[in-house]
């Protein structure tokens, strides 16, 4: 007799299959100029129960430019699997044809180059029209969010978060789980989820004085659907006072919390789920070795490292879903859920092609009422760049040298640190920059840029400590986004050593000496998690610096070298 993970096998072989086949012609067809929305929708429907998922969309309502990692290395056990491969490894390993729009949608190479044939992704109004659709043809499927929602774009932060809280109900998002959104603080979180047409879930989020779930955010919440009893489970980001400013909100303590989450999975076991999703803010890793040690999960929708992968990863009979981020993909998930278990899937990540894609109308004058007050404001031009600006990768993105040269410039230090967040819109060569481009890649409510003196052995340490949390080979340590970006400093890394071993050769650029652990530097910096900081908002620092270029140009950082990869 077939077991239930042979037949989960069979399903992620065939979805695979149907993915490729559907990337394949994604090729074929706009080789031939014909790729239209109908190619990109088409999905054999299967099952009796569909998931819609969108994660970490970061406040981008309309169409972008975003280049995937260059880098994303994996250490220990998950070091060359998904989602730790990119270009063409990650073209040869999902049966992909270089420069097609799969390719440009997924992953780095010759990204400026297919960009001018495949055009801008994302946009809400966009995202609408595919959800629509699928309604369409499946009016039960549960649309789901997986946070990282309200925070990211110029709008959201002057409206507190408030614009994106009308186009997601509008959307007819039915579940969300956080991270960002933290950073407004309570008294607004709290003022937002009234808001909500949803449930704000999150089985982690405890009461910080009395140690227990809190009473303001559901652990779970339920669906009928296609003849099934549905649970949905909710995971916060587990590290948000760690790598978020606490302060903010002080009520509140997050964790990872793996034991009561199979609490929640027996306990909606026995009041008769037949299918258990987890919407999850942990990180892929964090939830490939959270569904190795939870018994009973059939989904994990998982977010927050921003991955896009066009199959499904199995751990044991759990299905990992990762749908990118920025609006870029929509998820669809159709699910065989028969006598309590699930039996068998099908998938396919939709790219959120913006040429191709026809805006719904509804959705698009949504947007346009809530980006009118600040419409002037955003639009601005303040200069030109001459060379592709982006952000994701392990290291350093062409955004982040730019950002580091303005605070280094602007606030007169040696050294600039910048945060590795991933979050971010690129831009092309030749493109204007406006205040809002500047802000899609600055804005928190925590931007302040601070100068301050350091000693080489505290610039070492916070070094270290920001490599542990990335290259720690226990996922549940790792604790934040990608490496801190460097202005003014040279070092060399080995990510498969322990921490206090992976960083050598700390070198000041302007001078080519090696950085003295007992001298003090003047270091600039932003998103600092300490409250009381001070100094002018990253974005005004940023926006200064390029109004004085006129014209910017930003290269790749060669100044840090990484082995053990």
């Amino acid at each position: 007799m077939i077991s239930r993970r042979e037949f989960l096998q069979a399903s992620v072989a065939a979805s695979a299959l149907y993915g490729v086949s559907g990337f394949g012609n994604w090729s074929r067809l706009a080789a031939q100029q014909v790729l239209t929305q109908d190619d990109l929708l088409r999905f054999e429907s299967f099952g009796n129960v569909s998931l819609i998922h969108v994660t970490d969309i970061h406040a981008q309502l309309k169409p972008i430019w975003f280049r995937e990692p260059e880098f994303n290395f994996g250490v220990g056990d998950v070091r060359g699997v998904p989602p730790h491969v990119v270009g063409r490894e990650f073209i040869d390993m999902f049966n992909l044809t270089p420069g097609s729009a799969d390719a440009y949608a997924l992953t780095y190479p010759d990204f400026v180059a297919l960009g001018q044939a495949y055009g801008k992704m994302g946009g809400m109004d966009r995202v609408a029209t595919v959800i629509k659709a699928i309604r369409a043809e499946r009016p039960e499927a549960i649309l789901l969010d997986g946070g990282d929602t309200w925070h990211g774009s110029m709008s959201s932060y002057l409206s507190r978060g408030q614009d994106m809280v009308n186009v997601m109900n509008a959307l007819g998002v039915e579940a969300m789980t956080s991270h960002w959104e933290w950073t407004l603080g309570t008294d607004r979180v709290l003022e937002l989820v009234d808001q909500l047409n949803f449930p704000f879930l999150g089985q982690n989020i405890f009461d910080a004085e009395w140690n227990e779930p809190s009473e303001d955010f559901p652990s779970y919440t339920w669906f009928e659907r296609g003849g099934a009893k549905v649970a949905v489970i909710g995971q916060a980001f587990p590290y948000t006072p760690i790598a978020n400013p606490g302060w903010m909100f002080p009520e509140f303590s997050f964790g990872i919390r793996d034991e009561r989450m199979q609490e929640m999975v027996n306990e909606v076991k026995a009041q008769g789920a037949d299918l258990v999703v987890v919407l999850s803010h942990n990180g892929f890793d964090v939830d490939r070795k959270m569904a190795s040690r939870v018994q009973g999960i059939d989904v994990i929708l998982t977010g927050h490292t921003h991955d896009a992968l066009p199959e499904p990863v199995l751990v044991g009979t759990t299905l990992l879903i990762a749908s990118g981020s920025h609006g870029k993909f929509v998820t669809r998930l159709d699910l065989d859920v028969r006598d309590g278990q699930l039996m068998g899937f099908r998938h396919k990540l939709i790219p959120i092609f913006a040429d191709v894609i026809t805006p719904d109308a509804e959705m698009a004058a949504v947007i346009d009422a809530e980006r009118a007050p600040y419409a002037a404001q955003m639009e601005e031009v303040i200069g030109h760049t001459d060379s592709l600006l982006y952000r994701r990768g392990n290291f350093a993105g062409t955004w982040d040298n730019l950002i580091c040269d303005a605070v280094m410039s602007e606030r007169d230090t040696e050294i600039a640190l910048s945060p590795g967040v991933r979050w971010g819109a690129s831009l092309m060569p030749g493109d204007a920059i406006t205040r809002e481009d500047i802000h899609a890649v600055t804005t928190m409510t925590y931007g302040q840029v601070y100068r301050s003196e350091m000693t080489g052995e505290t610039i070492h340490a916070i070094l270290e400590d920001v490599a542990d949390n990335l290259f720690n080979t226990d996922p549940y340590y790792q604790q934040g986004g990608d490496m801190v970006r460097l202005g003014g400093l040279g070092y060399a890394i080995d990510i498969t050593k322990p921490i206090g071993e992976r960083i050598t050769g700390l070198t000041l650029l302007r001078t080519g000496e090696a950085l003295d652990p007992a001298q003090t530097y003047t270091v600039g910096g932003w998103a600092s998690v300490n409250e009381g900081t001070e100094g002018p908002m990253i974005w005004d620092v940023v926006e200064e610096h390029i109004r004085k270029l006129g014209r910017v140009s930003a290269e790749p950082n060669g100044s840090v070298i990484v082995s053990g990869i």
